[in-house]
């Protein structure tokens, strides 16, 4: 694939960098739209989605040094790279930097939160397709026709047939943004919708993971480091979906 889409003298346009910037400006954009519908603070939308960028790409970054510390510590240069960044330290950041916000402006956390990880999903599917032209999160190799060569990439092995796992996380992104609209519509309580993502998402990252082939990221036992993770994000999800709707009849009582 191709990752500089557009070179204008000193000025470059990445794929990558191209698709995080699309992911967050839709992101923002349906969080607004919906936050109007719910008759919600719609103005606090942009801060909220601003803050939410910075920490989730800096707890992304602080990530990818914890899995790759042999080569920071082999190369402490590496560390100010623009590339290298692990998914799950966004969703984390993001998610408590939210919350930081929140208590902050004395918003309802449950509620935003709901609101936002739709838009959050949306942004992973545009976001890995940004991965796809870049080349990065690569699949294993694999003789399936249904297959992906790279010519030029600076991460994905050149000329070796891989399984496309970026353009399948981005098809299942876009299916969980649709999925949780769904349940947004339908949900009892607030809350429910972030921990069905949480749930849905730590599932299906799980099982991306056994097709994945950038070994890089680290491994804790068996499991790689986002199989690791995934398991307590999916548990979180599951003890919020138990809980959220007692903690809701609680606070209508309180």
């Amino acid at each position: 694939m191709k990752n500089e889409l557009l070179t204008i003298g000193p000025f470059t346009v990445y794929g990558y960098g191209l698709m995080i910037a699309v992911g967050v400006l839709m992101g923002w954009a349906v969080a607004e739209v919906r936050a109007r519908k719910l008759k919600l603070a719609y103005e606090h939308i942009f801060y909220l989605v601003m803050w939410c960028a910075v920490g989730g790409f800096v707890c992304a970054k602080i990530l990818y040094w914890i899995t790759d510390w042999k080569e920071i510590i082999a190369n402490p240069s590496s560390m100010l790279g623009t590339d290298g960044f692990v998914v799950y330290g966004g969703i984390i950041g993001g998610i408590l930097t939210g919350y930081i916000y929140c208590r902050i402006k004395k918003l309802d956390f449950l509620r935003y939160f709901d609101l936002m990880m739709p838009s959050i999903a949306l942004g992973q599917g545009f976001g890995r397709i940004g991965c796809f032209l870049a080349g990065c999160c690569y699949g294993r190799e694999t003789a399936c026709p249904l297959s992906v060569i790279f010519t030029n990439s600076d991460f994905a092995p050149n000329g070796i047939p891989l399984i496309p796992t970026q353009i399948y996380s981005s098809l299942l992104d876009f299916l969980l943004f649709f999925v949780l609209l769904y349940i947004a519509k339908h949900k009892k309580a607030d809350g429910q919708v972030a921990a069905a993502y949480l749930i849905f998402y730590s599932v299906g990252r799980f099982i991306m993971e056994f097709f994945r082939g950038d070994m890089i990221r680290g491994n804790v036992g068996v499991l790689s480091t986002s199989q690791f993770i995934s398991i307590f994000t999916g548990i979180a999800g599951i003890i919020l979906f138990i809980f959220t709707e007692k903690w809701n009849k609680n606070k209508e009582y309180a």
